[in-house]
């Protein structure tokens, strides 16, 4: 199977978990795509100054590729400067925020995977 960039499907909201300003949200799997071993798999755009708060994962964990842009990772409380090719992997039962940071959009991929 191959997905066609001009296939896939872009949404705009708000930023989640009281971070400021906005995301752009294009997911690359489906949900019946995962067989029950995750949930998203998604590139993800922010804005300058636009960022996703700080949250917790309960029996999932949460990897991200930073592939253009400058962030701010929240790693528990520790904020760390991420930028393209930096991995953030944000296992079950942590807490993990990032903020664009830079003067160009931060793109990454998000991927939420299920733990036993």
């Amino acid at each position: 199977m191959i997905k066609r960039k001009d296939t896939l499907t872009s949404h705009s909201g708000d930023a989640p978990f009281g971070a400021p300003g906005t995301v752009v949200r294009t997911p690359l799997l489906q949900p019946e795509e995962f067989f029950g071993k995750g949930r998203l798999f998604n590139r993800m755009r922010l804005p300058v100054g636009s960022g996703i708060g700080r949250h917790v994962h309960e029996g999932e964990q949460e990897i991200y590729y930073i592939l253009n842009g400058k962030g701010e990772y929240d790693d528990n409380g520790t904020i760390l400067e991420v930028g393209p090719g930096d991995l953030t992997l944000c296992p079950a039962g942590e807490r993990h925020g990032i903020q664009n940071i830079g003067d160009t959009d931060l793109e990454f991929i998000a991927l939420i995977l299920y733990v036993d």
